[in-house]
Order: C-alpha cells, then structure tokens, then sequence
C-alpha cells in the first residue's frame, strides 16, 4: 500500500509512450461509396491509414469541396509535440522517484493542460480545414462548411463522418487518472502514518489534564 502512489505514478509516466506506437485519434468517413469506411488514424508524430492510399483518398475527396490537401509534414504540431510528450514522461519518471505528493498532482494538472490545449489545437485545425475553401472546387454549395466533429458523429453532405479517441489517446486519459489516484492515495497514506502520533498527543493531552 505504501509503494502504490509511486507504482500507479511510474505507470502513468510510462502509459504516454504508447502514443509513439499506436494511434492517438481517428477519424471515420462512411458513404455510399465506401460503405466500409475510409479511416484516418492521427498519431503524435504522423498520420496514416489503414492503408498507405488512405490518406490520398481522403485528399481526393476533400479536392472536390475546395479543401485543402492534408500534407503531414506541413504540421508543425506533429513535428514538435512529440518533445513535449517525451518531456512529461520525463518528468512522470522523476515524480514516481521523488515520491512526493504535490509532484504527482502538478504532474496531473500539467497533463490536463496540455490535454486541453491539444484538443483546442486540434479543433482549430478541423476548422480551418473545413471552412477556407478553395473558390476553384469543383463542387460549391453556397454556405457550406466540411468540418469534422471534434468528438462524435456529424453528417457532411452524403458522408457520415465519426472523430474518437483511438488507443493511446485513452492511455493517456488514463494516465491522468493515475497520476490523481496516486496523489490521492498518498494523501491517505500520509494521513495513516501520522494517525498514530496524533492520537498519542491527544491521549497525552488528556493525561495532563486529568493530572
């Protein structure tokens, strides 16, 4: 029980690097003519698909409304948020061997900022994706807007387009939750170790008064 925070603190630190292996959002498009879907899978340095012409069909598609080509290497998040995570894994590790409470909560708290400055970041670029249109595309509905959902399910003309959390985006919400699961119960623990020293002040506090 003592070692536990610093257990459940190493494990959220060590939770962050699945988002090197595996992907951390996806985005599903569903249509008449991909029935079986089109998926693009965003990882923290890349993206792919469940094939290498995934991403060369979703440009396709995105050319007719006017949007512009999805080009991996033009984005500078995927080039430098790689360092911050390494960073925080770091940072995740020297928490667990300091061992102290505050240390996993700042850990907590930092994760969650960056947590929701990425799905901010990320908003911004599904909106500037799908509202500065090219005035030269083949397909123009006056008003029209092509962005996907940031989480959830929205209908964009005839495709169904479905944006989720995908493997190590949940490890690293899980992540989270382990670095306050452990500055919770360090709290507690703290608090057991020191239970039985208050209560013999206060049994010596009562002895002295009764002398």
């Amino acid at each position: 029980m003592k070692r536990l925070p610093q257990i459940l603190m190493l494990l959220a630190s060590l939770l962050l690097a699945g988002l090197f292996i595996w992907p951390m959002w996806r985005i599903t498009l569903v249509a008449p003519q991909y029935p079986n879907g089109v998926t693009m899978y965003i990882y923290i340095n890349k993206i792919g698909g469940e094939s290498e012409s995934t991403l060369q069909n979703i440009n396709i598609l995105n050319h007719y409304v006017g949007m512009k080509p999805i080009v991996p290497e033009s984005i500078p998040e995927l080039q430098y948020f790689q360092w911050i995570v390494l960073g925080m894994i770091v940072l995740g590790l020297l928490a667990a061997i300091v061992n102290r409470r505050s240390a996993f909560l700042a850990w907590a708290v930092v994760m969650t900022v960056l947590a929701a400055a990425g799905l901010y970041d990320f908003y911004l670029w599904e909106y500037d994706y799908g509202h500065n249109l090219s005035p030269d595309a083949p397909i123009k509905i006056p008003g029209a807007s092509y962005q996907p959902p940031l989480i959830g399910t929205k209908t964009i003309l005839n495709f169904v387009a479905t944006s989720l959390p995908h493997t190590s985006g949940i490890m690293a919400g899980l992540a989270i939750v382990l670095a306050l699961a452990a500055w919770w119960l360090k709290g507690k623990t703290e608090s057991d170790e020191k239970a039985p020293a208050r209560r013999a002040r206060r049994a010596g506090a009562r002895v002295h008064a009764i002398a």
